[in-house]
């Protein structure tokens, strides 16, 4: 699992660490470990120069150490550092070992930077605000197309915290950090900017600090799936409820039926319209369509709430059973025009458009509060983890928000949010989604948590997305049938 912890907390951890070493010991580790991964990509791209760009912070400083290391190890080495003034004696070592280093005032700077193969951007850190100042903006517009941009600790301009959006900053090759993740490196406003993501450990001791976003790894399925023993009955394995699909939109229930199914339940059992359910027995004949016992359930996919038909009200009718029993429950679609407040397990699974429309009609955007206008799916994309915190707050349950990347967020504030990036672009398609809340009811039905279960279920719906047609489009059926080989894989992985 990877950990991101809060930049308050880091800084504690950070002071407490430096106050056991001998002076400056930190940032030599840090410097030395940049040092390090620079010159292995200059290696690799076959390269002659690195230049840093420094800005007045720690970050800045590591970046000055750093070159002066490099040129100490004969590569052709450079800084260009901010008219405010960079850490003097980080800048008086790089130029004692042998690195150039031009203030951003000497016009000489940008034939240094136009000749880089490797650029180090520690032009802020995580004291740093979102955006780039004009200077710095000119100095990035300055990086060759084809160099390898490695950012110090985070990209230039990108918010520490990862909530807030900037229109400028850094978009880095890889991000080197020190130690541990930051929010920054893991959420969706700002990980498109951070590229690869590479720790050096530097020795920070993180006791009884606790992270606040967390990934779950391809290593981290074993220890969570659900697998059967030879004591197993169908009942200890999960019996998983559907309802599901509708005349208008079959489609939908077969595929949460085999969403549910890869997953390795001990039972499914739809409820929907006989038409219906005749499509999802051609599909899947070992499918229950009579009521009986469910140990989760997964409702609203292709159910319109307003469907005043026979077959539409007799839809929402067990959908609203499901809600009122204390049964977890994998809130979809439709059904999430019915979610009020719950108290058993709950897990809700809206796109942004389903997110800004259900905190629109409770009232309850971001900042707390009821009788607030109306959220639109722009809303939702500026702040996508403070929308779903606030449906988690209003509604009591975990909030899977959909996207490119997945935050899972729990009604709990201390909780960590996970936030998950498993699957190809390709994978935003109609039905994907059905076959998640298939998935995602199946490990709740075998008594995971709804943190666990959402997280959980993100990865491997990711990974069977990228495993069904690696590098080209994906029909749903193929990802959904792709499942149970996915998690086979992960489980028997290495």
């Amino acid at each position: 699992m990877i950990e991101a912890y809060a930049i308050a907390d880091v800084r504690t951890a950070e002071a407490a660490t430096m106050a056991r070493l001998a002076e400056g010991e930190l940032m030599a580790r840090a410097s030395g470990g940049l040092a390090q991964v620079a010159a292995a990509r200059l290696a690799g791209r076959r390269g002659r120069r690195v230049v840093a760009l420094v800005g007045r912070g720690n970050n800045g400083a590591d970046a000055l150490y750093a070159v002066g290391l490099l040129a100490q190890e004969g590569h052709n080495a450079a800084a260009v550092t901010t008219e405010d003034g960079a850490v003097e004696h980080a800048v008086e070592a790089a130029r004692a070992a042998g690195a150039t280093v031009l203030s951003g005032v000497d016009p000489q700077w940008r034939a240094l930077v136009e000749e880089a193969d490797v650029v180090l951007d520690g032009i802020t850190g995580i004291g740093g605000r979102p955006g780039l100042s004009a200077e710095a903006r000119a100095w990035v517009d300055a990086v060759p197309g084809d160099a390898w941009v490695i950012a110090v600790d985070l990209p230039s301009g990108a918010d520490p915290a990862g909530e807030v959006a900037a229109d400028d900053m850094v978009f880095a090759d890889e991000t080197v950090t020190f130690s541990v993740a930051k929010p920054v490196h893991l959420l969706p406003l700002t990980e498109p900017a951070v590229g690869r993501l590479t720790t050096v450990d530097i020795g920070i001791e993180l006791d009884g600090l606790r992270p606040v976003v967390e990934r779950l790894t391809h290593d981290d399925v074993a220890a969570l799936w659900p697998v059967p023993t030879a004591s197993s009955d169908k009942y200890s394995r999960g019996v998983v409820g559907i309802v599901a699909g509708s005349p208008t939109y079959p489609g939908a229930a077969v595929l949460s039926v085999l969403g549910a199914l890869g997953g390795g339940p001990g039972m499914v059992r739809y409820l929907g319209p006989p038409e219906v359910g005749h499509l999802v027995h051609q599909a899947a004949p070992e499918v229950v369509t009579a009521a009986g016992r469910v140990q989760a359930w997964v409702v609203g996919s292709g159910m319109d709430p307003q469907d005043e038909t026979e077959a539409g009200a007799l839809q929402r009718r067990r959908a609203q059973e499901a809600l009122d029993s204390d049964l977890p429950v994998v809130v979809d679609a439709g059904a999430l025009d019915l979610i009020d407040r719950r108290e058993a397990p709950t897990l809700l699974t809206p796109h942004a458009g389903e997110l800004a429309r259900l905190l629109t009609r409770l009232g309850a955007g971001p900042g707390g509060g009821s009788g607030r206008g109306a959220v639109s799916r722009a809303d939702v994309t500026r702040d996508p983890l403070g929308h779903a915190r606030a449906a988690a707050a209003r509604t009591g349950a975990t909030v899977l928000l959909k996207g490119a990347h997945t935050l899972v967020v729990s009604p709990e504030p201390a909780d960590p949010v996970r936030s998950q990036a498993d699957a190809p672009a390709w994978l935003a398609t109609a039905g994907a989604g059905d076959v998640l809340g298939g998935l995602l009811a199946t490990l709740l039905a075998a008594g995971l948590s709804p943190l666990d279960a959402g997280s959980l279920g993100a990865l491997v719906h990711g990974v069977a997305a990228a495993r069904c047609n690696p590098g080209g489009p994906i029909r749903v059926r193929d990802l959904a049938h792709g499942i149970p080989s996915t998690v086979a894989a992960l489980l028997t992985r290495g």
